[in-house]
């Protein structure tokens, strides 16, 4: 049986991005595999503390942060799966910190200073393990181009391909954010349009997902 991890990267348990992730769960599943899913909100851990174990001559961690804290679990699992899905809001442009932390501690672990005879960049990871990433922003998307999202968000998919051997990004746009607008200082944003896309595109939205988890879990890199 196949195991996917399943990484929260929201300080939200249950709105949008929560949403999306467990809807790529249930694709996962689908074909059989065994999911497991985890809120990075509960865990007390950093990014890269720089120790370069990673690095050592001789050291061979087979991809694995060496820095023990609550996410050094966590990061077993990540490089024993068949396949791993992580998921962020953006914020201004980024990914959570929580988002930032943990990738941080994947790829520069994964990673070597090394490259072949031939100038190919070398890894620590033994091998190949496809990642799903997940973005959910209020910001629709005709407009990324507009804030540079592409380039932005496009590096975390470049350098998650270059260790992990495979990524592919689901952009989960235009969100609706609060439960009652009419809570908040938002007059940028128009209520109406915003539950509109909830209740047309937030769907297909979810069926992306459930795709996303399925194909991830079928691939065989």
């Amino acid at each position: 049986m196949k195991k996917v991890i399943i990484l929260n990267g929201s300080p939200r348990k249950n709105f949008n991005t929560a949403q999306v992730l467990k809807e790529a769960q249930k694709g996962a599943e689908s074909v059989g595999a065994e999911a497991e899913y985890i809120n990075l909100v509960d865990l007390n851990f950093k990014g890269c503390m720089s120790c370069f174990a990673c690095k050592r001559t001789g050291m061979d961690l087979g991809g694995l942060c060496a820095w023990k804290d609550d996410l050094r679990p966590v990061l077993e699992k990540i490089v024993q799966a068949d396949a791993v899905i992580i998921g962020s809001p953006i914020y201004y442009s980024y990914p959570t910190g929580m988002f930032r932390n943990l990738t941080e501690r994947m790829l520069f672990a994964g990673g070597k200073y090394m490259v072949d005879e031939n100038g190919n960049f070398m890894r620590n990871l033994k091998r190949n393990i496809p990642v799903g990433l997940i973005f959910t922003m209020n910001v629709p998307e005709n407009l990324m181009s507009n804030y540079n999202y592409p380039t932005i968000l496009g590096a975390n998919e470049m350098y998650l391909k270059m260790i992990y051997g495979y990524c592919e990004t689901l952009n989960v746009c235009d969100t609706y954010q609060f439960t009652d607008y009419s809570k908040y200082d938002c007059n940028m944003f128009d209520e109406s349009h915003k539950r509109q896309v909830k209740e047309t595109q937030f769907p297909r939205d979810l069926e992306r997902a459930f795709d996303l988890g399925k194909r991830l879990v079928e691939m065989n890199i």
